[in-house]
């Protein structure tokens, strides 16, 4: 399996990467350490995780030269409007001290993304950033975004795991030279995803972990995955899906444990849209 994939621009992606959602700042330089030396090429940070300093602080002291890590971060929403978006793009730069940035998300689909959007295009135009996309975008929005605008998206990094796998989604973003990116690729660990019994058997099969298993699912998808851990043996576990291969009966047993049972898409009623689309952090710093 190729390790990288090839974006919609000509930009080589890696398709195993490490996510630092949630992970607090004084953490983050540590284990995206641990992960680079790991040998994750991709690390994917936002200006909403509050850490994107630390995520930057990691990069500069590796030892792994800048132009083989992928870094990708997104702007959050309450930067969307006016010329708030190219502000705050030269304030993830500055965060991350860095010259450039692989891939900018808009992180949410709400307030005036438009806007966001196009001066994404700016950005990219003038060689800050050398790919844009998208985040927990449902697929008439890209499409939408694709029809009105200059550049499409890269990517759409949404919720994907075995219990919530996206297939409309998941095939119409590859049919659209879209990739796929698996935001939350091991269900939150929600459900009894780890005891799953259809996975635990896969798993004994390969002589593998279960998580090991869901990540190699998604891979064989032509997905994207970003997962994360604080623990340096599971940071080491999470990047060895490279040297197994799932049958086609199991890649169908996996398949049919489709309970459409997003953990982000549950959260969205109209009140936390509203959360979320008024939500301000205070990453200016």
């Amino acid at each position: 399996m190729e390790k990288t994939v090839k974006l919609n621009n000509g930009v080589e992606m890696p398709v195993v990467g490490y996510g630092v959602f949630r992970i607090p700042e004084d953490e983050t330089k540590k284990v995206v350490g641990e992960a680079l030396d790991t040998g994750y090429r991709l690390i994917d940070t936002a200006a909403g995780y509050l850490n994107e300093k630390a995520v930057g602080q990691a990069i500069n002291d590796s030892s792994v030269p800048r132009d083989q890590i992928f870094l990708t971060t997104k702007l959050w929403v309450q930067d969307y409007a006016g010329d708030n978006a190219e502000k705050a793009i030269d304030g993830a730069l500055k965060r991350l001290d860095q010259d450039y940035i692989d891939l900018l998300l808009l992180h949410q689909p709400m307030g005036d993304y438009y806007n966001a959007w196009r001066a994404l295009e700016k950005v990219q135009k003038a060689g800050k950033v050398r790919a844009i996309g998208v985040s927990n975008f449902e697929s008439y929005q890209v499409a939408d975004l694709i029809v009105h605008n200059e550049i499409a998206p890269a990517v759409n990094q949404i919720e994907i795991n075995p219990l919530n796998p996206e297939n409309d989604n998941v095939n119409w973003l590859k049919e659209s030279n879209i990739v796929p990116e698996a935001g939350g690729p091991m269900g939150q660990a929600a459900n009894g995803i780890f005891t799953n019994p259809v996975l635990t058997e896969i798993a004994k099969n390969h002589h593998k972990t279960v998580g090991e298993v869901m990540l190699r699912w998604n891979l064989q998808r032509g997905v994207v995955v970003i997962p994360k851990s604080v623990h340096e043996a599971r940071i080491k576990e999470n990047f060895d899906v490279f040297d197994f291969e799932l049958t086609d009966a199991e890649m169908k047993q996996i398949d049919g444990l489709d309970e459409h049972n997003s953990y982000f898409k549950g959260l969205l009623t109209p009140d936390t849209v509203k959360t979320l689309g008024n939500m301000k952090f205070d990453y200016q710093n």
